[in-house]
């Protein structure tokens, strides 16, 4: 195992169709993962273990769920059988004390916001993988810090990956705009960037940005950045951006890293995944 502290990552999920497809953003995706060193397991923070509680998958083989709707076939049934690690959890749970985080053997398992880029950054899923849920009725100040309680996991060769997107508002999709985005979309992204790459410790203060509210009309695909954030401050080291870009213009694709050298990973941008014909945004679970 490297000297190096594992790095971490954050990756904009986007479309679950992203599962299946090759594009400029999964290419980025896998090649992330070529440029990652092993890591000896993966905590994944993503925005679909949206609950009113800290939990932490302790189960030794998480099931796959399937949690949208509106897809083909093909995307119900992709498998990710990874192995899970209660080692980890339980190392997760210890870091996170004397906040309470809940020890969860049989409720939840690996989600599509966990899978859909596991599926290109490590397609062979012999990686154990672990979940940890997104508090809903915790502030952005407490999602930082337990990003900063868990940064000890990255002596210890885990990879921590966010998973959600920058903006995500379902109700402003557009298919016309396959590869971009909205002025504020763009706007509210590029601050981000700059918060990531500058001064990451006071990503909280982001939810005064005059297009928030449009950018996050609800939290939780945001939130997983706050965890990147209290790595970065706990490192003293800021993000760098990997991938950029927009898709149907409500939904960004922008990824980070952290603790990655400088030439591993390229810049790209283009259209990512879209969705079925005739099925909504806010109808889908994306």
């Amino acid at each position: 195992m490297s000297d190096r502290p594992m790095p971490a990552a954050f990756i904009g999920h986007g479309s679950p169709m992203n599962t299946l497809e090759h594009n400029s953003f999964t290419a980025a995706w896998r090649e992330l993962g070529r440029a990652l060193p092993r890591p000896r397991a993966i905590l994944c923070i993503s925005a679909h273990w949206f609950i009113k509680a800290t939990a932490v998958t302790a189960m030794a083989h998480p099931r796959v769920i399937h949690d949208f709707y509106g897809f083909p076939r093909e995307l119900f049934q992709f498998d990710y059988p990874a192995p899970g690690s209660p080692q980890l959890a339980r190392e997760v749970a210890a870091l996170l004390s004397p906040l309470s985080a809940g020890l969860d053997h049989d409720s939840w398992g690996l989600d599509h916001g966990t899978w859909s880029v596991l599926a290109h950054v490590f397609p062979e899923a012999d990686i154990p993988v672990v979940q940890l849920s997104l508090h809903a009725e915790e502030p952005p100040e407490h999602h930082i810090e337990l990003g900063r309680r868990l940064a000890p996991l990255r002596e210890r060769g885990v990879l921590i990956l966010g998973s959600g997107n920058v903006v995500h508002n379902l109700r402003r999709l557009d298919r016309a705009w396959a590869g971009g985005a909205f002025d504020w979309a763009q706007r509210f992204d590029e601050q981000v960037q700059r918060v990531l790459t500058t001064s990451p410790g006071e990503l909280a203060s982001i939810v005064n940005h005059p297009d928030y509210a449009m950018a996050a009309p609800t939290p939780e695909h945001f939130m997983p950045l706050y965890y990147v954030a209290g790595l970065c401050d706990a490192a003293d080291e800021v993000a760098r951006t990997f991938v950029t870009g927009g898709t149907m213009g409500s939904l960004t694709m922008t990824g980070f890293t952290l603790g990655m050298p400088q030439e591993a990973v390229t810049k790209a941008d283009g259209a990512g995944a879209s969705l079925p014909a005739g099925t909504a945004g806010e109808q889908t679970n994306i």
